[in-house]
């Protein structure tokens, strides 16, 4: 059987390194501005499905909207909420934090707007699985109520074995943290299994402490991929249609080229 997530909800490193090593992507990255855009636009209550330490949930209750945020992980909830603390208590007020699987949650409340940012959904390989966390979603939202979400446009070269991708890859260099550790992360393809349509990713941290000190920590976790139609015909089947899809952040058509599939679905 897969290990689905990989240790996520009990590996507390992921969440102690998150924002340090994600902190790069607000300026390559225009997600957090997107998905706080979406929750603006809806003028109801937002449900986020994989929140983590707030990267997009805390801007979004910063502009003014009410958010509830769903997690896996313990560790990431806390991060969340230590850093919901710093905020002022009008925006804390706009948050509720709640620790659950996005596969089967009951917040016994009802949603104008869920969204899934930065892939969460790619980690579901079970396809009863998937079919468990959309019928949840569209139980969870009002009438024509929305669901927005990312997954990857699939790159058929890193679809299958190539030795290039079975090799560390660093994404992140050495970066200064605030305790005086240094932390490195390179990742790779574990494993490839093109008949089932996930692969194994290894996300490795390599931590430097202040006396020299080393440390290797690893986070192994499966990662499923999807094409355009197979992930419409899934919405269709979970009571959704499709209303827009574009291939990046800024909103662009969708086409060949597109780094991403980023799905507008109403409840049908």
């Amino acid at each position: 059987m897969v290990n689905r997530y990989g240790g996520y909800e009990n590996q507390q490193f992921v969440a102690e390194f998150y924002d340090s090593e994600y902190e790069h992507l607000r300026s390559i990255s225009k997600d957090v501005d997107f998905y706080v855009d979406c929750s603006r636009g809806t003028g109801g209550r937002t449900l986020e499905l994989g929140c983590g330490t707030g990267r997009v949930l805390i801007p979004t209750a910063i502009s003014g909207c009410e958010i509830t945020g769903l997690d896996l992980s313990p560790h990431m909830l806390t991060k969340c909420q230590e850093k919901l603390d710093e905020q002022v208590a009008e925006v804390q007020q706009r948050v509720k934090l709640i620790q659950g699987n996005m596969t089967d949650f009951k917040t016994c409340e009802t949603y104008s707007l869920v969204t899934i940012p930065f892939r969460p959904f790619q980690h579901i390989v079970d396809l009863d699985e998937q079919k468990a966390c959309l019928r949840c979603i569209n139980e969870h939202l009002i009438p024509q109520g929305k669901l927005i979400f990312d997954i990857f446009h699939p790159y058929p070269p890193r679809l299958v074995y190539n030795n290039k991708y079975a090799e560390e890859i660093e994404d992140l260099p050495e970066t200064q943290l605030p305790d005086g550790r240094k932390l490195r992360r390179t990742n790779r393809m574990a494993a490839f299994h093109r008949n089932l349509q996930y692969n194994d990713i290894e996300l490795i941290y390599y931590v430097t402490y202040p006396d020299g000190r080393e440390e290797r920590l690893v986070q192994s976790f499966p990662m499923r991929y999807f094409y355009r139609y197979e992930m419409e015909h899934l919405l269709e089947l979970c009571g959704f249609r499709v209303v827009e899809l574009f291939g990046d952040f800024e909103k662009s058509d969708f086409s060949i080229d597109s780094p991403e599939m980023i799905f507008f679905a109403e409840k049908k």
